[in-house]
């Protein structure tokens, strides 16, 4: 090994003395760094920080073998830096009467135990529509801040959990629907909607108002339909809005109804079922929307729409 791995003007780092610019390897079955261009060892004894070895859910039972515990976790008291007992194996975990003598609950508060529930059922409803986890961290700080200010005292932990999933979507620019949120959940809708409201009242915050653009990629994409039919749609939904010809309709169900009248002026038709599936919104409700914007649809379509089937002969309602 080298007398000095420091050269000078590189104090502050490890590297080669004949080669200060070379790229150092480091050997982890040894512990060492060595000079890729000499072969020289500028450091040995270097720390590991990967894991002990590798854990597959599927075996051994479900045990982990790891002892470095998970991760750590800014949002529990301590960092999560606490001690997890696993389950005795031996008589020397017993006492006389059966009764394990070390056990978890005396190293976990319930505070922590209540935001390590909600954050497991935060990640699991994320999971299930494909949600990134930036998304997952924005929802679980909002249920951090919630509980430590214990603003909604009496209420389900699962319907705060899935109000501040609600949020962390609209904040993030990917909004969902309520009834979305409500399939992934246990919690009803009108349950999720009182706390979200009291949610954004508690932590004094806003949400951006949801559009028709919002929802008009995810539903076209579900729908399988080409870019020139949600161009159109996307271009028929905003047109309408700047008319005033859909007051007081929701952003989802005139995204729905502008969906159906581009599709059906192109090749590529979907029924209103279709689209009330995806969409989330019943038959009528796609139907009454569509009514309010047929009138004007000659000035709606943008002017580069290649039409299939003719203004003149869409579906009248």
């Amino acid at each position: 090994m080298a007398s000095s791995s420091r050269h000078e003007g590189y104090s502050n780092k490890v590297c080669c003395p004949a080669h200060p610019d070379a790229h150092l390897i480091e050997d982890y079955r040894a512990g060492d760094q060595i000079c890729s261009e000499c072969g020289l060892v500028v450091g040995d004894r270097v720390i590991d920080v990967g894991s002990e070895w590798r854990t597959f859910n599927n075996e051994k039972g479900g045990a982990d073998p790891s002892r470095v515990g998970g991760p750590e976790n800014p949002l529990l008291s301590g960092g999560d830096l606490s001690t997890m007992i696993g389950p005795g194996r031996g008589d020397a975990s017993f006492d006389t009467f059966g009764t394990s003598k070390y056990q978890n609950r005396r190293t976990m508060s319930t505070s922590d135990r209540t935001l390590i529930n909600a954050f497991r059922e935060i990640n699991n409803m994320a999971d299930r529509i494909n949600l990134p986890k930036t998304i997952v961290d924005r929802a679980n700080n909002l249920f951090k801040q919630v509980h430590d200010g214990k603003n909604l005292k009496g209420r389900s932990n699962d319907a705060i959990a899935s109000a501040c999933l609600y949020i962390a979507c609209r904040q993030e620019g990917v909004p969902r629907t309520f009834k979305e949120i409500c399939a992934i959940s246990k919690i009803s809708k009108r349950e999720i909607g009182r706390c979200f409201k009291l949610i954004l009242k508690a932590l004094e915050t806003s949400v951006d108002l949801i559009t028709t653009a919002d929802f008009m990629s995810r539903f076209c994409s579900n729908l399988s339909l080409p870019n020139m039919v949600q161009r159109a749609a996307t271009h028929i939904a905003r047109k309408a809005v700047e008319f005033d010809i859909v007051p007081g309709r929701s952003p989802i169900s005139v995204a729905a109804a502008a969906i159906y009248m581009a599709s059906q002026a192109s090749e590529e038709k979907r029924s209103q079922k279709e689209i009330g599936d995806i969409a989330g919104v019943a038959d009528v409700t796609i139907r009454q929307s569509y009514k309010l914007m047929y009138p004007s649809a000659a000035k709606l379509f943008p002017e580069d729409f290649n039409f299939a089937t003719p203004i003149e002969q869409l579906p009248q309602m």
